[in-house]
Protein backbone atom coordinates (compact mmCIF):
# COMPACT_ATOMS: atom_id res chain seq x y z
CA UNK A 1 0.00 0.00 0.00
CA UNK A 2 0.92 3.69 -0.96
CA UNK A 3 0.99 6.17 1.61
CA UNK A 4 1.07 9.99 -0.22
CA UNK A 5 1.82 13.11 1.97
CA UNK A 6 1.02 16.75 0.22
CA UNK A 7 2.63 19.87 1.04
CA UNK A 8 4.29 23.27 -0.24
CA UNK A 9 0.95 25.12 -0.43
CA UNK A 10 -0.34 28.39 1.26
CA UNK A 11 -1.54 31.45 0.79
CA UNK A 12 0.30 33.50 -1.71
CA UNK A 13 -0.50 36.67 -4.10
CA UNK A 14 -1.95 36.90 -8.06
CA UNK A 15 1.82 36.09 -10.36
CA UNK A 16 3.25 34.19 -7.68
CA UNK A 17 4.82 30.27 -7.80
CA UNK A 18 4.73 27.88 -5.70
CA UNK A 19 6.34 24.03 -6.06
CA UNK A 20 3.97 21.15 -4.54
CA UNK A 21 5.52 17.84 -3.27
CA UNK A 22 3.71 14.48 -2.64
CA UNK A 23 5.80 12.45 -0.82
CA UNK A 24 5.28 8.17 -1.03
CA UNK A 25 6.15 5.62 0.99
CA UNK A 26 5.45 1.91 1.24
CA UNK A 27 5.15 0.10 -1.59
CA UNK A 28 7.37 0.04 -4.71
CA UNK A 29 6.21 3.46 -5.83
CA UNK A 30 8.07 3.48 -8.78
CA UNK A 31 5.67 1.29 -10.46
CA UNK A 32 3.04 3.76 -10.20
CA UNK A 33 1.52 6.66 -11.81
CA UNK A 34 1.46 9.70 -10.20
CA UNK A 35 -1.77 12.57 -10.76
CA UNK A 36 -2.44 15.88 -9.26
CA UNK A 37 -6.29 17.21 -8.88
CA UNK A 38 -7.61 19.74 -7.39
CA UNK A 39 -11.21 21.05 -6.15
CA UNK A 40 -12.02 24.34 -5.09
CA UNK A 41 -14.86 25.14 -2.73
CA UNK A 42 -18.58 24.02 -4.22
CA UNK A 43 -16.61 22.94 -7.37
CA UNK A 44 -15.83 19.39 -8.98
CA UNK A 45 -12.41 17.75 -8.21
CA UNK A 46 -10.30 18.40 -11.65
CA UNK A 47 -7.41 16.86 -12.93
CA UNK A 48 -4.47 18.81 -12.95
CA UNK A 49 -1.97 16.81 -14.90
CA UNK A 50 -0.02 13.19 -14.26
CA UNK A 51 3.18 11.63 -14.90
CA UNK A 52 3.13 7.65 -15.43
CA UNK A 53 5.44 5.39 -13.92
CA UNK A 54 7.86 5.06 -16.63
CA UNK A 55 8.85 8.49 -16.29
CA UNK A 56 6.63 9.73 -19.79
CA UNK A 57 5.36 12.87 -18.74
CA UNK A 58 1.06 13.70 -19.65
CA UNK A 59 1.31 17.24 -19.03
CA UNK A 60 -0.80 19.36 -17.57
CA UNK A 61 -3.91 21.14 -18.03
CA UNK A 62 -2.33 24.62 -18.20
CA UNK A 63 1.04 25.37 -19.25
CA UNK A 64 1.65 27.28 -16.30
CA UNK A 65 2.32 24.12 -14.43
CA UNK A 66 4.74 21.56 -15.00
CA UNK A 67 4.90 17.67 -13.14
CA UNK A 68 8.01 16.52 -12.30
CA UNK A 69 9.75 13.35 -10.09
CA UNK A 70 12.77 12.14 -8.06
CA UNK A 71 12.40 8.63 -7.60
CA UNK A 72 15.31 8.82 -5.59
CA UNK A 73 13.38 11.05 -2.89
CA UNK A 74 9.86 8.92 -4.02
CA UNK A 75 8.67 12.64 -4.35
CA UNK A 76 6.36 13.71 -7.38
CA UNK A 77 6.26 17.76 -7.75
CA UNK A 78 3.71 19.96 -9.55
CA UNK A 79 5.31 23.13 -10.12
CA UNK A 80 2.57 26.50 -10.32
CA UNK A 81 4.30 29.65 -12.04
CA UNK A 82 1.74 33.12 -12.62
CA UNK A 83 -0.76 31.81 -10.21
CA UNK A 84 -3.86 33.34 -10.39
CA UNK A 85 -6.76 33.69 -7.71
CA UNK A 86 -8.72 30.66 -9.70
CA UNK A 87 -6.04 28.62 -9.03
CA UNK A 88 -7.14 28.46 -5.44
CA UNK A 89 -8.05 24.83 -4.29
CA UNK A 90 -6.83 22.04 -2.34
CA UNK A 91 -4.48 19.89 -4.22
CA UNK A 92 -4.48 15.98 -4.14
CA UNK A 93 -1.85 13.92 -5.47
CA UNK A 94 -2.56 10.27 -5.94
CA UNK A 95 -1.12 6.89 -7.54
CA UNK A 96 -2.75 4.37 -9.80
CA UNK A 97 -1.35 1.54 -11.98
CA UNK A 98 -4.12 1.80 -14.24
CA UNK A 99 -3.56 3.31 -17.85
CA UNK A 100 -6.40 5.99 -17.66
CA UNK A 101 -5.03 8.83 -15.85
CA UNK A 102 -7.17 11.56 -16.29
CA UNK A 103 -9.84 11.03 -13.74
CA UNK A 104 -9.72 10.34 -10.08
CA UNK A 105 -12.15 7.27 -10.47
CA UNK A 106 -8.77 5.28 -11.93
CA UNK A 107 -6.47 6.27 -8.25
CA UNK A 108 -6.47 3.78 -5.98
CA UNK A 109 -4.38 6.11 -3.39
CA UNK A 110 -5.05 9.60 -2.45
CA UNK A 111 -3.05 12.25 -0.09
CA UNK A 112 -4.50 14.13 2.13
CA UNK A 113 -4.43 17.52 0.01
CA UNK A 114 -2.54 20.70 0.47
CA UNK A 115 -4.13 24.05 0.55
CA UNK A 116 -3.81 26.95 -2.41
CA UNK A 117 -4.81 30.25 -1.73
CA UNK A 118 -4.15 32.74 -4.48
CA UNK A 119 -5.28 36.65 -3.56
CA UNK A 120 -6.00 39.05 -5.75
Amino acid sequence: QVQLVESGGGLVQTGDSLRLSCQASGGTFRTYSVGWFRQAPEKEREFVGAIRWSGSNMGTRDSRFAISRDLAKNAIYLQMNSLKPEDTAVYYCAATKNVRLDSGEYYYYWGQGTQVTVSS
